[in-house]
């Protein structure tokens, strides 16, 4: 059930998939909570902004000098992280440190006229304690809950975030993707009979019935098990285990944000998967001139796969296989999971439209007397 707490209800098209809207007063049962817990998390804008990949989110509140905590997304990729206060306040943001083995990141807020940390310290906003809520029993199967966040970018500036109730349906393991991915988390998660995690409501809150932090709803993934989208929440006491080799290191989210705050974490290394260069492609981007220059083709190789499917100078790659491509440096990251033969699925921003374009990926072409470095001429 989605629940407002003003005086009229906001009507959008696709909270109806998300039940119906009541009204919620500050005398109705759950009015107080959401006044108190909407003070707590934040509004964010970054990175995205085209179809299909959103450019906002949600962020919770983990200290009163701004320490916030949100999903280790593609919005944190920009050096223009916004963040809009319960109070109306516009605050720019800084990524602290992520660890994608939580699909965790901490940020914190900076004051608009200064980078001294004394300046910040004037900020005390109100704040859920990890640490405190961390310690108390999770959540079972059957509990009410409530979960907070600004799915569909409703809110902007000290409009309050959105709300649905609903119940903890599971308390197990994940098993999740995205695109043809292995989610990187795969510890315990609440299950929620809500449709929570939809586009915007990553990094929301999950709390019970009193306001009290329970988990921080996830991104927008698959169940392996069942390919249905999935309706989750990581508990705040989550922790996980990775295996390097004989090394295992067992993180917690909790000891995340107590280092991350100290400027002391450093996020585990996970162990590489031996791969090659992948499938060929024939696509020549922009320069790499950026930390995340995004993928624009700059030209295609003559009768290579890109040719053949038609891409073009100024095409942006957007998608492969399902799966955001937001910078170059990712996609060639993902083509390294490739192999000759293999069939993938580009979409494509050309202009004001996305297209789906194929590429059956060939073998390497051997080197000619062309200088290393040196490309075709873009057409």
């Amino acid at each position: 059930m989605m629940i407002t707490w003003r005086s009229t209800v906001r009507l959008s098209l696709p909270i109806v998939m998300a039940s119906f809207c009541l009204p919620c007063h500050a005398a109705d049962p759950f009015g107080d909570v959401c006044e108190r817990v909407n003070q707590k998390l934040v509004k964010l804008f970054g990175a995205g902004g085209f179809r299909g990949v959103t450019n906002y989110g949600t962020g919770i509140l983990i200290s009163p000098q701004g320490h916030l905590l949100t999903t280790a997304s593609h919005l944190l990729d920009t050096s223009e992280l916004i963040a809009h206060l319960a109070d109306g306040r516009r605050m720019r943001a800084t990524v602290l440190v992520v660890e994608p083995e939580l699909d965790i990141a901490l940020c914190q807020l900076k004051h608009s006229d200064s980078n001294n940390s004394a300046m910040r310290q004037i900020l005390d906003l109100d704040y859920f304690d990890i640490a405190a809520a961390s310690k108390r029993p999770p959540a079972e199967a059957g509990d009410w809950v409530l979960a907070f966040s600004n799915l569909f970018e409703i809110a902007m500036r000290d409009e309050p975030v959105s709300v649905q109730r609903g119940v903890i349906a599971a308390y197990t393991k994940l098993h999740g993707r995205r695109g043809i991915f292995d989610f990187p988390y795969t510890g315990p998660v609440y299950v929620v009979d809500a449709i929570t995690n939809n586009p915007g409501a990553g990094g929301g809150a999950l709390t019970d019935r009193n306001g009290e932090l329970l988990g921080i709803i996830g991104r927008e993934i698959r169940n392996t098990l069942t390919d249905t989208w999935m309706n989750y929440a990581i508990p705040v006491h989550a922790q996980a285990t990775i295996h390097d080799g004989e090394k295992t290191v067992t993180i917690s989210i909790p000891e995340f944000v107590r280092l991350g705050m100290l400027g002391q974490y450093k996020p585990v290394t996970r162990r590489q998967i031996a791969s090659g260069p992948g499938g060929y492609h024939g696509i020549e981007f922009v320069p790499n001139v950026l930390e995340r220059t995004p993928p624009y083709v700059e030209t295609v190789q003559p009768d290579s796969p890109a040719a053949k499917a038609g891409l073009r100078a100024d095409d942006l790659v957007s998608f492969i296989d399902g799966e955001p491509i937001y910078s170059i440096n990712a996609f060639h990251d993902y083509m390294k999971s490739t192999r000759p033969g293999m069939t993938v699925r580009l979409e494509i921003r050309r202009g004001d439209r996305l297209e789906t374009v194929e590429l059956k990926l060939e073998s390497h072409p051997k080197r000619s007397g062309t200088p290393t470095g040196k490309s075709p001429t873009r057409r």
